[in-house]
């Protein structure tokens, strides 16, 4: 059985991010459902002119954040972990206190008390000390702070190989694909 992932998108900007990542596991043949926030919804909109709705396209299924009853809510459910990305502050803050208001935070305190994947692509500049002190409350819990920084030696010629590099380094992290785009040294 494959090893099913969740997604989390929430309302910081950066949604291309979170669409170059779906995109990406579809085409590995990794199974994955999404978790969306209304916030999340109208980052989509904007930064993409897509409607949250074609998420679908991708994923097995896209839940809505008010969905507090659906499967990742629960510690039984067989998911391998969470990616949140982007995630934005609020959302970090909710993680780091134990806060469960909504599905993906909910599904957030799932994966850290199953000691489960929680991997948190925060994209936010500059950063104040509450958000330090949240990304290290959250590392303390077990989670992953992966910045959404992406590196610049591969070259990238436009915005999406910009973004490719960074999701490809994540998809690394994660023992989920190679990284054509890793580090070579230098030659």
């Amino acid at each position: 059985m494959a090893k099913k992932y969740l997604i989390g998108i929430t309302g910081a900007s950066g949604a291309i991010y979170a669409l170059t990542l779906v995109k990406a596991l579809k085409e590995r043949g990794i199974p994955f459902e999404i978790i969306v926030t209304e916030a999340g919804k109208i980052v989509i909109e904007q930064e993409l002119e897509l409607s949250w709705k074609d998420l679908a396209n991708y994923a097995e299924r896209v839940y809505e954040e008010r969905e507090i009853w659906a499967p990742p809510a629960s510690g039984s459910a067989s998911y391998e972990g969470l990616i949140i990305i982007p995630c934005s502050m609020g959302t970090l803050a909710g993680i780091a206190s134990g806060q469960a208001k909504n599905l993906l935070l909910r599904a957030a305190d799932v994966m850290l008390k199953e000691r489960r994947s929680l991997v948190l692509v925060v994209r936010e500049t500059p950063l104040n000390l509450i958000h330090l002190q949240n990304m290290l409350a959250v590392t303390q819990a077990g989670g992953v702070i992966f910045p959404a920084m992406p590196g610049f030696y591969h070259k990238p010629k436009s915005l999406e190989e910009l973004v490719e590099g960074l999701v490809l380094r994540l998809l690394q992290f994660l023992n989920l694909s190679e990284n054509s785009k890793a580090w070579k040294g230098l030659s």
